[in-house]
């Protein structure tokens, strides 16, 4: 099976870093995305993709991403269902990024800073995947 999904876009906020109980990075953004077609007569619509990155990946774009930066996100998309306050059932999809790139130049997304100058993506395939969160409180949801 096949979990995988791209998408490219501008990022609506400074993302924030967070650390959870046990140390990890953890930041959560979200990411405006242009549909590719508009009906006649109507302004091209936008969808708002909510991301979750973990680690050195968190650590990579809360470093170097602002609000309005261009940035592609590869990762897995994934499910969360829970009760709201009224005791309905929800259901959340979030992306899973495991690597994020620059897209457009500096002077379009803002100063990336002096580190970023050789720095074009981060892969996070090098670190340990999500098996090793052991304790769901350490969750930031």
């Amino acid at each position: 099976m096949l979990n995988s999904i791209i998408v490219m876009g501008r990022l609506t906020a400074d993302p924030e870093l967070r650390t959870t109980g046990s140390g990890l990075s953890v930041t959560s953004f979200t990411v405006a995305v242009d549909r590719g077609y508009a009906r006649t007569g109507e302004e091209r619509k936008t969808d708002f993709i909510p991301v979750v990155a973990w680690r050195s990946t968190a650590d990579f774009v809360t470093k170097y991403f602002r609000k309005g930066s261009m940035i592609a996100v590869q990762g897995s998309l994934q499910t969360r269902n829970y009760e709201d306050k009224s005791g309905n059932k929800r259901v959340a999809f979030e992306i899973i990024a495991d690597q994020v790139s620059f897209c457009g130049s500096k002077a379009e997304s803002g100063t990336y800073g002096n580190e970023a100058n050789n720095v074009s993506s981060y892969n996070n395939s090098s670190v340990d995947d999500f098996s090793t969160v052991v304790d769901d409180d350490d969750l930031p949801f």
